[in-house]
């Protein structure tokens, strides 16, 4: 399993909840894995329903299960926090309810909760899993049926989404073909790039992190999520990866032509 898809998750703002709850809707530093496994299946038309059912029409009738993501953590980006009320100044049954279905009392009629993204951030994944899988997603991902989003719906993806839908080694062309977004430009040859991994790269190696990411069931009366493992790992990536100060010019360069054109 080594040929895949590289997609880039980029745009104003990003959230990839982990752990969230009604008051607190949280977010990951990163992409997760069931928000992705989400965004494929939004793209193919699938009910929540249906999302990890095995696809009986391709070889091998595999699933988003049989997939494998690498993260490189291109530009972190910044977490911040929108602060929301629901229900205030609602008359008394005209507001919120409690779990039990009652409406609560006036003095708690309103409701604080929080809302945590992170800005300016961008994020570049390598995708690997089986090819008939993969050849359905990049297709769907070039025409949705629901357009993808970066976790909530009103994180709208940045221009190229789709870097690469079929080539041989994904995370290698991580390491040394795909240009980086970074914040500033390198003062150095290389530049340290933090990855997360879901296999150990290194035989022995504990994971860095569990995450709450591993979808079992999508629909909203029975959602449920397994750990799932991250190593991360530190690499050197050469400064020439660089995309430059206008970052969309040198990838489309890149997806039309495989190399980055040349910066001002």
């Amino acid at each position: 399993m080594s040929r895949g898809l590289v997609l880039r998750m980029a745009g104003l703002i990003q959230a990839w909840g982990e752990n969230a709850t009604f008051p607190h809707r949280d977010t990951a530093p990163h992409p997760t894995r069931s928000a992705l496994i989400g965004m494929f299946a939004a793209a193919q038309g699938r009910t929540r329903e249906d999302a990890l059912t095995p696809y009986d029409d391709l070889p091998g009738a595999p699933a988003h299960q049989d997939m494998v993501f690498t993260f490189r953590l291109d530009r972190p980006g910044t977490l911040y926090r929108d602060f929301h009320t629901a229900g205030g100044g609602r008359p008394h049954k005209q507001g919120l309810r409690t779990a039990a279905g009652e409406y609560r009392a006036q003095s708690k009629s309103t409701q604080v909760t929080y809302r945590d993204y992170l800005t300016d951030a961008v994020f570049t994944v390598a995708v690997q899993g089986p090819p008939p899988l993969l050849a359905h997603i990049a297709a769907t991902l070039t025409e949705p049926v629901f357009s993808p989003y970066l976790g909530r719906r009103a994180c709208l993806p940045d221009e190229p989404l789709l870097i690469h839908t079929d080539t041989p080694d994904p995370v290698t062309a991580l390491r040394e073909r795909v240009p980086l977004t970074l914040a500033s430009a390198p003062t150095a040859e290389h530049v340290q790039v933090t990855f997360l991994h879901e296999h150990p790269q290194t035989p022995g190696d504990l994971p860095e992190r569990e995450s709450p990411s591993q979808p079992a069931d999508f629909t909203n009366t029975s959602r449920t999520h397994l750990l799932r493992p991250l190593w991360r790992t530190t690499e050197h990536l050469s400064a020439a990866l660089y995309a430059g100060p206008r970052p969309i010019e040198t990838l489309t360069d890149y997806i039309l032509q495989g190399t980055p054109c040349p910066r001002s």
